[in-house]
């Protein structure tokens, strides 16, 4: 199980009737599995950067910093905050969360029944390349980041989808593909 960092589930959209369901960003209608009590979690993350990419925030700032160093004090201060906090927030809203639960299957911002996923399987390094590029079906459902090593696709079964699997980045694919197999479904 993750920490309660990763268990914690994200803000609810406000809208007029609250307790409608309304269409997910995957296109299908529902609720998310936060709506849900009856809805176990049994794998939460979120694809944070790894510390090289972080190091790219401050090093960004720092050359903002010495390319505005003729304009003044103010100016360098102001455009190294301005550019890291940028660079910051960017890296933050662009670190998907994947969570699975009895019910779905959440990857940024998309979900998906648990009763639509077949078969899931876990790969890193060449394998996880290979997913990613040759092998890789161009109908598939991509939630990917460059700084995370390992993927795990998960095949859709339901006949009316035209999308074959999602691909999912994932820092813990054993664990992602584990969480996904049919005996773990409600």
């Amino acid at each position: 199980m993750a920490d309660p960092e990763d268990a914690a589930g994200t803000p609810r959209e406000a809208s007029a009737d609250a307790g409608a369901a309304r269409p997910s960003p995957a296109g299908r209608p529902g609720r998310g599995a936060a709506d849900r009590p009856d809805a176990d979690v049994l794998h939460a993350e979120r694809v944070w950067p790894g510390p090289g990419t972080w190091v790219f925030a401050p090093v960004l700032a720092a050359l903002t910093g010495i390319a505005a160093a003729p304009l003044g004090t103010t100016v360098v201060v102001a455009a190294v905050l301005v550019v890291g906090a940028v660079v910051v927030v960017g890296l933050v809203r662009n670190s998907p969360r994947v969570v699975v639960t009895t019910t779905e299957l959440r990857a940024g911002g998309a979900r998906i029944p648990r009763s639509d996923l077949g078969a899931a399987s876990g790969y890193d390094g060449e394998d996880a390349r290979q997913q990613r590029g040759p092998v890789l079906d161009a109908r598939a459902h991509l939630v990917m980041r460059g700084w995370a090593d390992g993927v795990v696709r998960v095949e859709v079964v339901d006949p009316g989808d035209p999308t074959p699997y999602w691909l999912v980045s994932t820092r813990r694919p054993a664990d992602l593909a584990r969480a996904l197999q049919p005996s773990t479904a409600a």
